[in-house]
């Protein structure tokens, strides 16, 4: 009877500890403030202008589409 009262007890104050949720949950970047999010500045620049790399009939051809009305 005791062992069973001292179980309980260390089953529920077990589960206070870990509360509600995952670890993974708890630690969601969405619930993490911004300025926690990263330390360091991001070392990539702004993308260059999109151009064209060949022209549409050969895409076309590539993907096998036949007819490009």
């Amino acid at each position: 009877m005791i062992r069973a009262g001292i179980f309980a007890a260390l089953l529920l104050m077990g589960m206070a500890l870990v509360g509600c949720g995952t670890v993974k949950e708890k630690t969601a970047p969405c619930k993490r403030p911004a300025n926690l999010s990263a330390y360091a500045e991001d070392p990539r620049g702004p993308c260059a202008a999109m151009r064209l790399i060949n022209d549409p009939v050969s895409a076309f051809e590539a993907i096998g589409v036949l007819d490009q009305h």
